[in-house]
């Protein structure tokens, strides 16, 4: 229990007590380790649960984060590293520590980054917006990149995904005494977090520890055991060591985060230069090599055939991006596609012919880069949602389908990330104003964030669910309206999927 007399409230925990702080009505309590520090023999092994404590741990402070590569230095979203070796921790922000009788809905939320990035310690995932609202709101870490998903020889793979599981165990055994539910845990994510939460979806081992999913652009790359092992050996290889635990163990944190982001560890010198492979290994998925592995046992099917089997059917399942993700991936290349034939261009990428000069003639307006950039978005996120929700929809199943709208004033489109402070209702925080600049529209908040509330409270966001044949998609704006098949511009991506 939380003695309420005291200036910062504690609760008990099943490895021990925390401590924690007060902040204008609820309390947070961060940097609570879940598992033990994936160090020394359990740097590439499966998470072991945190050891019991003795006393009072302080918990008002953010816990060490796992380390980043230099993608986290370009991410619109603030995510501040902090040193340690105890990276595998949760923040809890609620307004109702040590009532276990509150049972308030609980929101678990699994940062982005590309599965190389990111930091559970944003100010934009601090969840007093959430707690205001009556929900329970947990971030958790994760370890990233070759760390949590690259092959070893004699390591069990898609660490990264037994973190994230862990941690939902680590909800369900301790959330009721921060006033939570765990009979009430949504799950959700931003980019490569929105793709963890469907990832979850379609993982048996997960099933029981969480009844909705909110994916927010998530992405619904993966990685092919033979792929996986091919990456690792030659990062193993381009580090002279051998791909076993044993072998990488004597390789520091920055040589791996080095060997992990360079093209050269994982493809041959030999193939010849390609000026759009970038592009297509961005609309493929393949641009992500450090990413969940369809390894047939933890993770059974990639997403879109898992979910179309009608795995995760029983789970509610909210899922949007934003209108226009990644379009600036190719704003450079703007004077040097000028002349270009846009449908050319998406054939050579790998879309059919037939459907390459469907989807230039669905976007009148746009140049040969603007149409490539367009391409991306939709092929990573756009129509990997469409494919999903009608899924769901032929199955009878419940789905909501959204669209962010809302263009940035500051990069003229809704762009990746910009939808992130809307949901979490932070528009104040740090860093907004250079995604969404001086004037966020409050109202917009109200419209994303309600959503959340309203889903997570209830299990339905306060639009009509996606089904065939309306196919309605909340489209967020101003104003915020309903539309009819509102993903129908990356249908024929879709068909030629």
């Amino acid at each position: 229990m939380t003695d309420s007399t005291l200036d910062r409230p504690e609760v008990a925990t099943t490895a021990g007590r925390v401590r924690g702080r007060w902040r204008d009505g609820s309390a947070a309590f961060l940097g609570i380790p879940f598992a033990e520090p994936p160090v020394g023999d359990l740097r590439f092994a499966a998470p072991v649960p945190h050891r019991p404590w003795e006393g009072v741990r302080d918990a008002g402070e953010h816990g060490a984060t796992p380390q980043r590569k230099a993608l986290a230095e370009i991410t619109l979203i603030p995510e501040p590293s902090y040193p340690g070796e105890s990276t595998l921790n949760v923040d809890v922000f609620t307004p109702r520590p040590g009532d276990t009788d509150a049972k308030l809905p609980v929101l678990v939320y699994i940062h982005g980054g590309g599965y190389v990035a990111g930091s559970p310690a944003s100010p934009w995932y601090d969840g007093a917006a959430f707690n205001r609202d009556g929900v329970v709101t947990v971030s958790v870490s994760y370890r990233l990149g070759f760390d949590g998903f690259g092959w070893i020889e004699d390591a069990p793979a898609n660490r990264g995904i037994l973190d994230w599981i862990l941690a939902l165990e680590w909800v369900r055994d301790n959330i009721a005494a921060f006033g939570g539910d765990p009979a009430q845990v949504t799950i959700a994510g931003q980019s490569a977090g929105g793709g963890a939460v469907l990832t979850l979806l379609t993982v048996p081992r997960a099933a029981s520890l969480f009844q909705r999913v909110y994916s927010i652009s998530g992405t619904t790359a993966s990685v092919t055991p033979a792929d996986a092992e091919r990456y690792g050996r030659a990062l193993a290889a381009a580090a002279g060591v051998e791909p076993t635990r044993a072998g990488l163990s004597t390789l520091t944190e920055e040589r791996i985060l080095a060997l992990q982001g360079e093209d050269d560890a994982v493809t041959s010198p030999e193939a010849p230069a390609d000026p759009l492979a970038p592009l297509r290994a961005l609309a493929s998925g393949s641009a992500l090599r450090w990413a969940p592995v369809v390894d047939g046992d933890l993770v059974p099917a990639p997403i879109a055939a898992a979910i179309a089997d009608g795995v995760g059917a029983d789970k509610g399942l909210v899922l949007g991006a934003t209108d226009n993700e990644f379009n600036m991936a190719v704003s450079d290349l703007r004077e040097t596609l000028a002349d270009a034939d846009p449908a050319g261009l998406l054939t050579a990428v790998g879309v059919p012919q037939e459907a390459a000069g469907a989807y230039v003639a669905a976007h009148p307006g746009l140049d040969t880069a603007g149409m490539l950039g367009q391409f991306v978005t939709d092929a990573m996120f756009r129509a990997p949602a469409r494919e999903i929700a009608e899924s769901r929809a032929a199955a009878g199943t419940p789905a909501w389908v959204y669209r962010f709208a809302w263009a940035s004033p500051t990069f003229g489109a809704a762009v990746h990330c910009l939808d992130v402070p809307f949901f979490f209702d932070c528009l104040d925080s740090e860093r907004v104003s250079y995604i969404a600049g001086d004037e966020p529209p409050a109202s917009l908040a109200d419209e994303v964030h309600g959503a959340a509330v309203r889903f997570i409270a209830t299990g339905d966001p306060g639009w009509p669910a996606y089904a065939l044949p309306e196919r309605e998609v909340q489209v967020f704006d101003v104003p915020t309206i309903a539309v009819g098949d509102g993903l129908a511009d990356v249908g024929v991506l879709q068909s030629a999927r």
